[in-house]
């Protein structure tokens, strides 16, 4: 995992590095950033959410007890949230983004909680997280769609939540089943539908404040 996490981050780099140089070759864009550098740290930001809630399903789901790399996990993917929601401020302002740092701390703290309720064996508090937390999806597509109507529709971004919350929830079932192929396949599927949502978020904000950005 953690030499795939590497090439990864060197990949973005890389778009990182390549974007640089075309904003650089054109004056008309001196002090945008490139679109397609804001892509790639769009879509970074998000890989790490799921990368690192891999990582806590992981720690999480073990049996009998989690792993002891738990805390420091959570604390990770933690402040994963809050670098997302740090994006989001740079265009929509300093207290947008810690409105969605919050609804998305919600939404790791709930996916904890279903963990924990099922390892358990406790469905009634399963049923109640569960609940809960597909409440927080649409609060999220809700707060965002508010923030850019025009380019992030409720049902749309709704709709992305929620079928990230049910891969999410089938990656952490198989784990906690020890059924490993079916645990990696939701990862794959999940790690492609977040970058499919993190691409309608940053062709949303390039789209909405075209004079923040270059080619």
């Amino acid at each position: 995992m953690t030499r795939l996490l590497r090439v990864g981050l060197l990949a973005v780099a890389a778009l990182l590095v390549a974007g640089a140089a075309t904003l650089a070759s054109s004056p008309a864009d001196a002090g945008r950033a490139s679109r397609e550098a804001f892509r790639a740290e769009m879509r970074g930001l998000w890989n790490d959410h799921v990368v690192w809630t891999r990582m806590y399903v992981v720690s999480a789901a073990t049996l009998p007890t989690e792993l002891p790399d738990i805390s420091a996990t959570a604390e990770r993917l933690f402040a994963n949230q809050t670098d997302i929601g740090n994006a989001v401020a740079a265009f929509y302002g300093d207290a947008a983004g810690a409105a969605l740092t919050d609804l998305l701390d919600e939404h790791i703290a709930l996916a904890a909680e279903a963990i924990g309720a099922a390892k358990a064996g406790d469905q009634a508090a399963l049923d109640d997280a569960l609940a809960r937390w597909y409440v927080n999806a649409d609060d999220i597509a809700r707060f965002l769609s508010e923030a850019n109507p025009r380019h992030w529709h409720f049902d749309h971004l709704s709709a992305h939540m929620r079928h990230h919350l049910d891969l999410t929830l089938a990656e952490a079932v198989a784990r906690l089943q020890g059924d490993y192929a079916r645990d990696i396949a939701a990862y794959d599927e999940v790690r492609t539908q977040i970058l499919e949502l993190s691409d309608t978020l940053a062709n949303g904000i390039i789209a909405q404040f075209p004079g923040r950005f270059g080619r």
